[in-house]
């Protein structure tokens, strides 16, 4: 099981990395928000924990930011103790709360919880819209049953549209799932990837019925148009 560790205190970083790794867990760490939330996008880990106080993106944001594309279990870990501070954790998408200092078996303990609640990859969706298939557990694309080549950037675009079938996705939370939050204003990104992808997947990409674009706020993925 892969588990993302984001804090900016890198004492707690390498001593949850010692811990966990020793339990037979996989690690990847990050020391912002921002790195945070480029490694959930690129690794896809099992189960996330992390602070809120992080330069950068806070907590909130990145667990904000990761709930528009991810079920993954989050679980923060923080020396914010204010019954405020965890509810706007709560809210956000956070799964559960733990109070720095914490004990080490407690952490475990919730982390084997959470474990427990994680569906494993087998149970990823397969996703499907006119002659594509999309198999988000190999990260493979196939149409009319031959593979398609995507880059990095196309497949996590794709990926963030599919995972939230029939709702708007803004333009800013693509550009910010898929660049960063750096690049919110940059919708050119946007309409060259998607063309592209249109390229790739629709019957006719000059009137996708699948990548909908609305006017204006951002686009929609439609798996059977109307």
């Amino acid at each position: 099981m892969k588990i993302l560790i984001a804090d900016d205190d890198p004492q707690i970083l390498r001593a949850l990395r010692i811990t966990l790794t020793a339990r037979g867990y996989e690690v990847v760490t990050a020391h912002d928000g921002k790195a945070a939330l480029d490694a959930a996008t690129a690794t896809h880990p099992d189960i996330v924990v992390l602070d809120l106080g992080m330069p950068g993106l806070t907590g909130v944001q990145v667990i904000e930011a990761i709930r528009g594309w991810s079920r993954v279990p989050i679980l923060v870990v923080s020396g914010r103790s204010g019954s405020w501070d965890k509810v706007e954790a709560l809210d956000a998408g956070a799964d559960d709360y733990v109070t720095k200092p914490f004990a080490a078996d407690e952490l475990l303990a919730r982390i084997r919880a959470m474990g427990r609640r994680t569906p494993s990859a087998t149970e990823e969706p397969v996703v499907r819209f006119g002659d594509v298939v999309v198999d988000l557990s190999a990260r493979l694309v196939t149409r009319a049953g031959v593979p398609v080549r995507l880059t990095p950037t196309e497949w996590r675009l794709l990926e963030v549209l599919v995972r939230n079938p029939g709702r708007l996705v803004t333009r800013e939370t693509l550009l910010t799932e898929v660049w960063g939050p750096q690049y919110t204003t940059d919708t050119g990104y946007l309409r060259l990837y998607l063309s592209q992808l249109r390229k790739k997947l629709e019957a006719e990409p000059s009137a996708p019925r699948h990548l909908v674009t609305e006017a204006g706020m951002g686009y929609r993925f439609v798996a059977e148009p109307s």
